[in-house]
């Protein structure tokens, strides 16, 4: 991805959650360095990956403790974080919306 949008809510999360930032360090480096033009290409890098429809993905971080939601626009190779949280706060969102 060229472009993440935006790491800044990356940032202050992990600087809240400490047990989580070198998982969103390491997810952040490694789509900041593909080129992923479909969810098939995003599913050879993280098998684990949920895909969903509109373009967004469910990554687990940590193991499954944590959750992010990305909205992918693949032809522009951008990545906009819609959403990181506790497995438990993803359950309380609709991913498919937020």
């Amino acid at each position: 991805m060229k472009r993440i949008i935006a790491k800044r809510t990356l940032r202050e999360y992990w600087e809240k959650h400490a047990d989580c930032e070198q998982y969103l360090k390491t997810w952040f480096d490694t789509a900041r360095t593909s080129k992923w033009n479909s969810p098939s290409d995003i599913k050879k890098t993280y098998a684990n990956a949920s895909i969903l429809k509109n373009g967004r993905v469910v990554f687990n971080i940590k193991g499954n403790s944590y959750r992010l939601v990305i909205k992918f626009n693949y032809s522009k190779q951008w990545a906009f974080v819609r959403f990181i949280g506790t497995h438990s706060e993803y359950d309380k969102i609709d991913a498919d919306t937020v």
